[in-house]
């Protein structure tokens, strides 16, 4: 999480774009070489910009990466582990100096729209990296394409759900989990009064504010008739709604700063019952002392509000850096990184949901009872906006967001000054 934006990201990205504007050489795509008969005897030696855990994550990646050059014992791959909140603006730095930028990158889908725009990313069509297209989820493989061409492959995808104490939640009185935030806000009170822990922790990035936003009816922007929608009535009664979780007690008063890391401590030592979070946060969730035992975890849909439930798409990609001096090795390795079977291993081990139709045929992914779950929560999930400034959008959220629990603004004031904010972005839309 891993998804908030830091504002020298922000700052850093809209410099890069103009300064991107005047061409370079990191716009321009490097010619691929054509591949031997036999792909196992290409040759090179790759650097993967990965920005998963490196803890309970890491391990997995770096085994396929065993795996692939077991395989292709001409390719050496340099596996960098890089923190996904600072990834974005190390490669448009080193892309924009046309120095240092990895071959591949573990792209967030937010920011696969805006590299290609800027002129960083290899286009993969008609490349041995995108294999079987047509077996993709569409929503994942939508985040991949800018002006209709594909600039990456879709790795994982995922979404928010309610994740919580099942002991806790039994002690309180609750049985199935609240499947509304009328229910959210009274089991969390339950909770506080009959054992003593706090019943929800909030973690202060906007991302993990939109679910209370797509409840009721709202959203950042409508792209089809380019309008900026989050100050919007609807967008006001959702941060009602988050300020009333605080005020009533049902959440205690978020930290600022950690507030993810935090919120994950809480669930994990029994500190709090409920959290928001994402098939990523599993892994670690499970080495917390209250799931020992995984049959305590309890994953639902998020609670509805007056609307609809309503989480958003997340995942990332592999992307292709177009300086690459070593296109084809790269091209190789995303497409295994890629295949079905990679993909089943990865959710086996970590529970990372496959972005390819056919893996969830596979025994080890339908073996793992948290992919099972989070599998049709997916199927509803709300669709951002893929476009270059989609990485912008978080920002003047994140900060609204903070001024708003830290009791500096009310939900209109917050949603004005984050319109403000976006139509600085979006200078053209209504």
């Amino acid at each position: 999480m891993r998804r908030a934006f830091s504002a020298a990201t922000i700052v850093a990205a809209l410099a890069l774009a103009v300064s991107a504007c005047g061409g370079g050489e990191s716009g321009t795509a490097a010619p691929a070489q054509s591949a031997p008969a036999d792909p196992t005897q290409i040759s090179g030696e790759i650097t993967w910009w990965d920005t998963v855990r490196p803890d309970s994550e890491g391990p997995t990646f770096q085994a396929l990466i065993k795996e692939f050059q077991a395989k292709y014992p001409k390719i050496k791959v340099n596996y960098v582990n890089v923190p996904s909140d600072q990834a974005q603006n190390k490669f448009q730095t080193a892309a924009q100096a046309g120095s240092g930028a990895p071959d591949v990158i573990r792209s967030e889908v937010a920011w696969t729209s805006q590299f290609a725009s800027l002129g960083y990313l290899q286009p993969l069509d008609g490349t041995r990296a995108v294999e079987n297209e047509s077996d993709f989820l569409a929503g994942p493989l939508s985040s991949t394409k800018y002006n209709g061409k594909t600039y990456a492959v879709p790795q994982v995808t995922d979404t928010l759900a309610l994740i919580y104490n099942k002991k806790l939640l039994k002690e309180a009185g609750w049985d199935k989990p609240p499947a509304n935030v009328e229910e959210l806000k009274k089991a969390a009170l339950d909770v506080k009064e009959k054992t003593g822990v706090n019943g929800l922790a909030l973690n202060v990035d906007a991302y993990f504010l939109l679910p209370f936003m797509y409840g009721e009816g709202g959203d950042m922007l409508d792209v089809q008739n380019k309008k900026i929608t989050v100050n919007s009535p609807e967008n006001v009664k959702a941060m009602g709604v988050v300020s009333d979780l605080i005020t009533s007690g049902a959440a205690p008063k978020p930290a600022i700063q950690d507030s993810y890391a935090n919120a994950m401590t809480a669930l994990k030592d029994g500190k709090a019952a409920m959290i928001y979070n994402g098939p990523w946060a599993l892994s670690e969730i499970y080495q917390g002392k209250e799931f020992k035992d995984k049959e305590n975890l309890g994953i639902a849909p998020v609670p509805s509000g007056s609307v609809k439930a309503g989480a958003p798409t997340g995942g990332w990609n592999y992307a292709i850096y177009a300086g690459s001096k070593n296109i084809d090795a790269s091209y190789e390795f995303i497409r295994f990184m890629s295949t079905p079977e990679a993909q089943a291993k990865i959710a086996k081990e970590i529970s990372l949901l496959p972005t390819r139709t056919s893996a969830y045929d596979n025994p080890d992914v339908q073996g793992n009872a948290d992919v099972a779950v989070f599998k049709p929560i997916m199927d509803t999930a709300t669709a951002r906006p893929w476009i270059p400034e989609g990485g912008q959008l978080f920002q003047p959220l994140l900060e609204g967001y903070q001024a708003l629990v830290g009791g500096k603004t009310t939900p209109e004031e917050m949603l004005k000054t984050v319109d403000e904010k976006y139509r600085g972005i979006f200078k053209d839309w209504s």
